[in-house]
């Protein structure tokens, strides 16, 4: 007779459940505690999504980890985050058109969040160094030894293809578009084993658990010197994964009733793009699709000298560049400069409305 595998299916909802424990983390207030259940069951979701519909390296199936309502850890509301699972030995072929997004990368990772929260880089390229086709088309060979004109390495432990999208204007600019195909697999999919499948729901367990516990770490750390811009070493936030062009400027605001937070920054000239966004938390971006959550160099108007007054609060207070809190009294904040010639950390002061 075929054994049963309810018990392994409460084994998984069992190991799930301990998830809970980031929750006792944040703050006790009723909105933090509704964004942090949600904020696993999101997880939950995506991570199934990502360790057992789309994990075959075989077979690679671009899914996004983020959208509008799956957000983790800063998700850039200018950006559409893909990604596809590979496996290091094997090689891929990443074709499609460029469209018109301003700046378009696609990097090869070691994903570690369910061991050690960390995704190493293991390679990297930016459509600037692509070489296109005359119709905008393009081929990417993805594989440990180089091969072909446009190539994006991998190493032994990469697990993970992530294609970032960053736009100025997402409703008036052409995202690009990506197939992808394994050069030298099997001509089909294996069968699913129960072994397969339930190592498959241990991992998800442990990816939820990790990713949450990391950034609730990221989160206290930058409470400890709340608003204002946390200068970190930058190849901490390369290890989690980050865009090697980009300038990662975290924060904490925490404020009180009829309080405002000034955020204020001088672009170098030649920057390519700089963008700004409030989060809660969880390190989840607000609702940018119902809220003016975060800006971008494009969507705002300077200070006579050239400077740019960001006012983060709860209504427009008819000067600057406003921004709302879209409820939240205190969470976490992010800065980008993408591919700036220096990085001037962007000056903030708490205000009274």
């Amino acid at each position: 007779m075929t054994e049963r595998k309810s018990d392994a299916w409460r084994a998984f909802c069992a190991d799930l459940a301990g998830a809970g424990a980031v929750l006792d983390r944040g703050p006790a207030t009723p909105l933090d505690q509704a964004e942090g259940l949600r904020y696993l069951s999101r997880l939950t979701r995506t991570a199934l999504n990502m360790l057992v519909d789309s994990s075959d390296p075989d077979f690679p199936r671009i899914f996004m980890l983020c959208d509008d309502k799956l957000k983790i850890g800063a998700d850039n509301p200018d950006n559409i985050y893909q990604q596809f699972c590979v496996r290091g030995n094997r090689r891929y072929r990443l074709s499609g058109a460029r469209g018109t997004v301003p700046y378009l990368s696609v990097g090869t990772k070691a994903n570690r969040y369910a061991i050690d929260g960390t995704m190493a880089s293991t390679g990297e390229i930016e459509f600037d160094d692509v070489k296109l086709e005359p119709d905008g088309s393009f081929e990417v060979i993805v594989s440990k030894q180089r091969e072909g004109t446009n190539w994006l390495p991998m190493a032994d432990d990469t697990t993970l293809v992530i294609i970032r999208q960053t736009f100025e204007d997402k409703a008036g600019q052409v995202p690009a578009t990506f197939h992808v195909e394994c050069i030298d697999g099997p001509a089909h999919p294996a069968l699913v084993t129960p072994d397969e499948i339930v190592a498959q729901l241990a991992q998800t367990c442990a990816w939820v658990k990790g990713t949450a516990q990391t950034f609730a770490g990221w989160t206290e750390m930058f409470a400890c010197r709340p608003n204002r811009i946390f200068e970190h070493d930058q190849s901490f936030f390369q290890r989690a994964g980050g865009d090697p062009k980009i300038w990662y400027g975290h924060a904490y605001y925490d404020l009180a009733p009829g309080e405002m937070w000034e955020v204020t920054l001088n672009p170098p000239p030649g920057t390519r793009m700089w963008n700004f966004q409030l989060d809660n938390w969880w390190m989840e971006s607000l609702d940018h699709v119902h809220h003016r959550i975060w800006v971008n160099n494009t969507q705002v108007t300077p200070e006579p000298d050239g400077s740019v007054r960001l006012i983060c609060a709860d209504t427009d207070p008819g000067y600057g560049n406003w921004l709302d809190l879209a409820g939240h009294r205190s969470g976490t904040a992010l800065f980008r400069w993408i591919e700036a010639p220096s990085h001037p950390v962007p000056q903030c002061r708490v205000i009274r409305a």
